[in-house]
């Protein structure tokens, strides 16, 4: 079973909340950042590599080789916080549920830093400038500072979608197109039949 796509739910809480005061005890902001983005690399590693996500996940391999493995990986390669909480989960048996506790770890470094992530969707990459304009409206909007993830997406037309939280704000070519197809769909049928109704009874 691979790593699923994140739910928080009140187990992921427990597990982020503890890793975040252990974070924020240790090094604070510097701290917290830091594991954030290693824990999130691994996610990523996982969803985008299938054996890597199956190892995260198997209820097969032992918990004895699965952390002789996870120190082969990691030992070294970040920091001692993010590798003993990999232990740990593994001891635990919740290393399949990474990437929900991954997803209220980063809940509460938003929430501390005043901070939302939005996941940004063109047809066709952007460059920084163009990245800048639209964190500055959504802050100007928000009151929150954005943090942008870009992403290219070849079934969109033009235009770009914005993913923040659980809202999607589609400013799509494609959706655009769609609307208008259906506002003249519907007006036009409208149309219609006033013209119908106006010859009938005159």
């Amino acid at each position: 079973m691979p790593v699923h796509e994140s739910q928080v739910d009140a187990v992921s809480r427990v597990y982020a909340q503890s890793l975040f005061e252990l974070a924020e005890t240790q090094g604070g902001q510097a701290t917290i950042e830091e594991i954030a983005d290693e824990l999130e690399t691994i996610v990523e590693l996982a969803r985008s590599d299938k054996a890597f996500g199956e190892f995260l996940s198997s209820r097969i391999l032992a918990v004895e080789a699965r952390r002789e493995s996870l120190n082969k990986i990691f030992s070294g390669r970040v920091s001692p916080l993010t590798f003993n909480f990999l232990l740990v989960l593994n001891e635990k048996d919740r290393l399949s549920r990474i990437a929900d506790i991954v997803a209220g770890y980063d809940l509460l470094l938003q929430e501390k830093f005043g901070r939302v992530e939005v996941d940004v969707y063109t047809a066709a990459p952007i460059d920084r400038a163009q990245l800048d304009s639209i964190k500055n409206r959504l802050q100007a909007s928000l009151g929150k500072e954005p943090v942008l993830h870009a992403y290219t997406d070849a079934a969109m037309l033009g235009g770009l979608k914005l993913q923040v939280g659980d809202q999607l704000i589609d400013a799509s070519v494609s959706t655009r197109l769609r609307r208008m197809k259906d506002k003249l769909a519907t007006e036009g049928a409208a149309k219609i039949r006033g013209a119908s109704e106006r010859f009938l009874s005159e």
